[in-house]
């Protein structure tokens, strides 16, 4: 912001000395300011101040004459000063607002899993249509999270107090990919929920358990990113586990596509919960195939296994 401020004081400066002023010169001047800001690739933020600063410059007040006038040197000693004592006074706690950011994302869709595994229990389309709502509305709390996620690692690195927050927050920057997944996954899984009960049929006990097991890993992996303690981190990817084997069980029955439909996207969001937690891709599939072979192996109909989907 300061630099963006400085930019477009300078090249107003520049402009109207050259130029003079006009309506077409107040044009000229946003434009160039900006385009100079893009040059030195600065982001929407630079670019913005940039062009606002110098209307503001030309428009409110004309430059005082002289190659560099002394708003230059206010707005950079004023910017160096604000950011001393934002970075190194009072800077903010990148992780009570990364936390405070991430908890509603958690909560919704904890409610949403909750929510979809009661539909199909009750076989109830009305309520699966709720649980479907509920997946749609957590998209503006994911970005959210990330933008509080980026203004805190931000934060963290250029406040000499705050750089201990660095590892915490490469956590949720881990976690934050995978969240934004299960919440697609999610609202995937409620859709085909929807489907699934639309003859008011409650669809089979182990997807609504499975789901139950899918919104424990969710708040198992929130609170792990709040506390990072060994037995949550656990808990998140036992839960997880649990409800892609219970949902695997289900394909025993390797009736309905719709249920198939179902039991994949409790995989895939397992899957993301998995890496949520610090599993790559390889040791989060392995672990998925293990839970699968558990459930054949203790599966009396199925005795010599099979492969898992």
């Amino acid at each position: 912001m300061v630099f963006g401020v400085s930019v477009g004081l300078a090249i107003a400066n520049l402009f109207v000395l050259t130029f003079g002023t006009g309506t077409w010169q107040l044009a000229a001047i946003a434009a160039v300011a900006m385009l100079a800001a893009r040059v030195f690739a600065g982001g929407s933020t630079l670019v913005t101040q940039a062009g606002v600063s110098a209307i503001l410059a030309v428009a409110v007040e004309a430059p005082d004459p002289g190659f560099v006038p002394a708003r230059f040197y206010d707005t950079v000693v004023g910017g160096v000063i604000a950011l001393a004592a934002s970075q190194l006074l009072f800077p903010m706690n990148p992780m009570a607002e990364v936390a405070r950011a991430a908890r509603p994302v958690f909560v919704k869709l904890t409610g949403s899993l909750e929510e979809t595994a009661r539909a199909l229990a009750a076989g109830d389309p009305s309520r699966a249509e709720g649980a479907l709502a509920q997946a749609r509305g957590i998209d503006a709390g994911v970005r959210a999270f990330n933008d509080a996620l980026a203004i805190a690692q931000e934060t963290a690195r250029l406040a000499p107090p705050r750089r201990r927050a660095i590892g915490h927050l490469e956590l949720y920057a881990q976690a934050a990919s995978q969240v934004d997944l299960a919440v697609r996954n999610t609202r995937v899984l409620a859709r085909a929920a929807v489907s699934l009960v639309r003859d008011n049929e409650p669809g089979p006990p182990e997807l609504s358990r499975a789901l139950f097991d899918l919104a424990a890993a969710v708040r198992a992996l929130s609170d792990n990113l709040d506390h990072r303690r060994p037995d949550l981190e656990a808990r998140t990817r036992a839960c997880a586990l649990e409800a892609a084997a219970h949902a695997t069980g289900v394909l025993d029955d390797r009736g309905q596509l719709l249920t198939t439909m179902v039991v994949g996207q409790i995989r895939l969001t397992a899957t993301d919960l998995l890496r949520g937690s610090g599993l790559d891709l390889a040791a989060a599939q392995r672990a998925l195939e293990e839970a699968a072979d558990r459930v054949d192996s203790s599966n009396p109909a199925n005795p010599e296994g099979r492969a898992s989907p």
